[in-house]
C-alpha cells in the first residue's frame, strides 16, 4: 500500500512542537473586531493546542503520525 498523502489544508493550519503536541492558530481574529472585547482579542493572539484525544487524527493528516 502506498504512503498516505499529507492533507495540505491541515498542514497549513497545524504544526507539531518539539514535545509532540499539536499547535494551531486561533480563529475569529480577522474582522468584525470592534464588538469583541480587548480581553477576548488578547486571548485570541495566543496559539492553542489540540486536545490529546484528537492528536492522532491530526498527526495522521499532517504526516507526523
Amino acid at each position: 500500500m502506498s504512503k498516505m498523502k499529507t492533507h495540505r489544508g491541515a498542514a497549513k493550519r497545524f504544526k507539531k512542537t518539539k514535545s509532540g503536541k499539536v499547535k494551531y492558530r486561533r480563529g475569529f481574529r480577522a474582522h468584525i473586531l470592534t464588538k469583541k472585547s480587548s480581553k477576548r482579542k488578547r486571548h485570541l493572539r495566543k496559539d492553542g493546542y489540540i486536545h490529546p484525544a484528537d492528536e492522532p487524527r491530526v498527526k495522521a493528516l499532517i504526516g507526523q503520525g
